[in-house]
């Protein structure tokens, strides 16, 4: 197997930010050979992110975001809403599908994929599960406190690669996410009906580690030879420059 490239690079804007995931995981398929990347970044300011498919307003505290100048964006992948900025790493995985065929199925690549990081991070972090269908919890095996996500996670699947990207909190001001967020449509069983401030948690790391246990939990040990800045202003500039066009 190849070894993955790895990407740590934070362009200005979450739009680009989201666009550049995007390109890299239509770049691989353009290639016509496996191609694997691995990219983390950070955002510089608040961001409101929905998945591909959701209903703002069911979601999202739309004249809050609008009234502190918060911006509402929609990735390319599913799932529901969540608060980025600052203290929220975020990650990017493009794995190749000829490589992992097992991953078509997305409920196995959830699991593939979260389970790898639940490992390496609880070698850090003891109580990292896996819960939900595509959220990481600490605080697993305490019979005194429900687990608290630390991550969440959504996937879209092209022809021969899939984007694989999420949160990773670790200095996040949880507060901001019952300002900006309403209640999920669609709740885990383990949050058990709890408020996002309740419900959400920090992992006890810094950014550097967890840039690390990435690196290291994927092998991602080859430089990105270079990032498709044309793709990236392309998509910015038509898809999440607006979160309701350019979608299909």
């Amino acid at each position: 197997m190849r070894r993955m490239r790895y990407l740590d690079l934070t362009l200005p804007t979450a739009a680009e930010n989201l666009a550049l995931d995007e390109a890299l995981l239509e770049e691989a398929e353009a290639l016509g050979r496996p191609a694997q990347t691995l990219r983390v970044w950070e955002p510089a300011g608040l961001a409101v992110v929905v998945g591909r498919s959701s209903t703002i307003a069911d979601e999202v505290h739309v004249e809050a975001c609008l009234r502190l100048g918060v911006p509402i964006l929609r990735r390319t992948s599913g799932g529901s809403a969540v608060v980025i900025g600052p203290g929220c790493l975020m990650y990017a995985l493009v794995l190749s599908l000829q490589l992992r065929p097992e991953l078509r199925a997305v409920k196995l690549a959830h699991r593939r994929v979260l389970g790898k990081l639940a490992d390496a991070l609880g070698r850090r972090v003891p109580g990292v599960c896996c819960r939900g269908t595509s959220d990481l919890a600490i605080g697993e095996g305490d019979p005194t406190k429900d687990p608290k996500k630390v991550s969440g996670n959504s996937v879209r699947l092209k022809r021969d690669h899939l984007l694989y990207h999420g949160t990773l909190l670790y200095n996040f001001p949880l507060e901001w996410a019952d300002r900006l967020l309403a209640m999920p449509p669609r709740q885990p069983d383990y949050r058990r009906g709890r408020a996002h401030g309740a419900f959400l948690a920090n992992l006890p790391l810094e950014a550097a580690s967890i840039r690390q246990v990435l690196k290291t939990a994927w092998e991602a040990t080859e430089p990105h030879p270079g990032w498709p800045r044309e793709l990236t202003g392309r998509l910015a500039a038509e898809r999440y420059a607006n979160p309701e066009g350019g979608w299909s």
